[in-house]
């Protein structure tokens, strides 16, 4: 069985001057805990917030880039590069955890297919389309509607991602976005980080409707962990507790100095006071995956963490080397070895092959 997440933002830790070859107490990812996890391959996502300027915005896609290099190579009794289906077979045979990329918001392409090129050329294997705003590709689910879906330049980069192999990400994108990119694309679609409407109502969710088209032309759902997307109740929690304000200035403020003690100290004590409240576990998590297959069909689901992109994840998942506890829970529910082993990772490996034209 291969176990694969399709969505972490552990770069972005990188960039917080997080050493991934150790077992850190703080964060969810780092490569000791990818290895306790059971884990064989790991996307990457390297993400650009939405308030960046465009070529700021490229820049540190590029540093997230050589980071993620730099970590890999200095690790290589644990980990290795990966981009293809084969590659993560042959490191899997040697004991190595994959590593692979995506960009999270295709701000840093800026409007240029060379641009989108080149990050293919230097590993990337998924686009996220947009984060949480409008881009000059399409229309976010946070967005103001500036294209009413895909914008023309959207279209020729939905041609050319198909072209050339890279998988297409709807995570965070509208509704219209997904329906325009679902009809344009001649290859599977997928979203790496999403969960059910149907069962939380958060707009970053897909409804059944999404759910379905997209499983009915081959794509994946890959559910994640946030307790925001997974629960409805959580969301009325968090919100009562009157926290968010002081968890998004503690956020902001250890980004933008992660090497200051103080931001240090007031990020952690953020995550321990949400770490506090009544939160979603691994059984949650369950609910959404069940659904989805209810929907889309067991070849049409699998796992995108989020991981270190999230405040904090569903009680008893508090870490990556947690994640086979959902393939646990859905033992328990009866779910046969062959099912669990297509949400572990053989569906979107699937699509990961179907896109990059057959070749594994």
């Amino acid at each position: 069985m291969i176990v694969l997440d399709s969505h972490c933002d552990t770069p972005s830790q990188i960039m917080r001057l997080r050493n991934l070859g150790l077992d850190n107490e703080r964060g969810h990812v780092d490569f000791p805990k990818l290895k306790a996890g059971g884990v064989d391959a790991s996307f990457f996502a390297l993400f650009t917030p939405q308030t960046m300027a465009p070529d700021a915005a490229t820049r540190y896609t590029l540093e997230m880039i050589a980071g993620v290099h730099d970590q890999v190579e200095a690790n290589p009794d644990k980990v290795a590069m990966a981009y293809s289906h084969e590659d993560i077979l042959k490191n899997k045979a040697r004991g190595l955890v994959s590593i692979l990329l995506g960009i999270e918001n295709g701000l840093p392409v800026q409007k240029s297919l060379s641009l989108l090129r080149e990050f293919h050329r230097m590993g990337v294997r998924y686009m996220t389309l947009t984060h949480n705003g409008d881009n000059e590709i399409a229309d976010s689910v946070a967005g103001n509607g500036a294209w009413n879906g895909l914008s023309p330049f959207g279209r020729e980069v939905v041609a050319e991602m198909n072209r050339l192999g890279m998988i297409i990400d709807m995570a965070h994108a509208s509704d219209k976005t997904f329906f325009d990119t679902l009809e344009c694309s001649s290859k599977p679609i997928v979203s790496t980080h999403s969960c059910c409407r149907a069962l939380a109502s958060h707009r970053r969710n897909m409804t059944d409707e999404m759910i379905k088209a997209m499983a009915d032309k081959g794509g994946v759902i890959q559910i994640n962990f946030y307790p925001v997307f997974l629960s409805d109740d959580y969301v009325r929690v968090l919100a009562e507790s009157g926290l968010e304000p002081a968890v998004d200035k503690a956020d902001k403020e250890f980004r933008l100095d992660p090497g200051n003690p103080e931001k240090i100290r007031n990020w952690n004590q953020a995550q321990d006071w949400l770490r506090a409240l009544p939160r979603p576990g691994v059984e949650v998590v369950v609910d959404h995956i069940e659904h989805a297959v209810a929907v889309g069909g067991i070849e049409h689901v699998g796992i995108g963490t989020d991981y270190d992109g999230i405040d904090i994840p569903p009680f008893g998942l508090e870490n990556v080397s947690m994640l086979g506890r959902v393939f646990d829970e859905m033992k328990r529910r009866s779910f046969s070895d062959d099912a669990i082993e297509k949400v572990a990772g053989a569906n979107f490996l699937r699509v990961l092959d179907e896109v990059s034209n057959g070749v594994k």
